[in-house]
């Protein structure tokens, strides 16, 4: 059975993040924006995968923001083995580069999040917290490139075999599957559906089990895919 993962931090605990970046420059830079946030604490910094798996091994991160292209162990590779741990941190890939390969081999390796290295800084820090309560976190651009790709490979097949996992959802989940694909977050769920956060976090649960995904993206295709956004 698929679950979506409690929240990693304790209650009070600022979350835990290590950066790994193979430029200095942006290593330092993220390091002092993180650093001014009260409910976020910088524990290490890694150079490349390799440095970085190890580091996480060694400082317990919530969090870790991930770069793709590094020399040695490349990010998408330093993901997968963080994710085959027991109890692994939540992985956002931050990167210069939105390629639909980089987007879903970062997803396969079970990255939590993905996110342009130009996004606003704010919404960097958003998009840390929102993954350290165990929402997955994708830039509008990359959800995009996700849709697109799925559109230009989308048959009557697929349209119909997403119409038939949606069937078996409940008037309920299936409101709660429409507002996924609209990218909205749990609390604005909560707050348009007129639920509790942990109400619709029990929805999106449900909607993992029926419709056999693992992540939010792939609810989003799946309404995509049967034509309902």
């Amino acid at each position: 059975m698929t679950t979506v993962r409690e929240p990693m931090p304790e209650a009070g605990a600022p979350v835990r993040v290590l950066v790994v970046d193979d430029d200095p420059l942006v290593r330092s830079a993220l390091s002092l924006m993180l650093g001014g946030q009260a409910d976020l604490e910088v524990v290490g910094e890694a150079d490349d995968g390799a440095a970085g798996v190890e580091q996480a091994g060694r400082l317990h991160p919530d969090v870790v923001l991930m770069d793709i292209r590094m020399p040695g162990l490349n990010g998408l590779d330093a993901t997968r083995l963080l994710h085959q741990r027991p109890d692994p941190p939540r992985v956002i890939v931050l990167t210069t580069f939105d390629a639909d390969d980089h987007v879903v081999g970062a997803l396969a390796a079970g990255a939590d999040g993905f996110l342009l290295k130009d996004t606003p800084p704010p919404q960097i820090v958003a998009a840390i917290r929102r993954v350290a309560d165990g929402e997955p976190m994708l830039s509008p651009s990359v959800t995009r490139t996700l849709i697109d790709r799925v559109r230009s490979d989308r048959t009557s097949d697929r349209a119909a075999a997403a119409e038939d996992r949606l069937a078996q959802l409940t008037d309920r989940e299936r409101e709660v599957a429409l507002a996924v694909g609209r990218g909205l977050s749990n609390a604005e769920i909560a707050a348009e559906l007129f639920l509790s956060v942990p109400t619709v976090k029990a929805h999106v649960s449900r909607l993992f089990d029926k419709l056999g995904v693992t992540n939010r993206v792939q609810i989003a295709i799946c309404v995509h895919d049967a034509g309902l956004l």
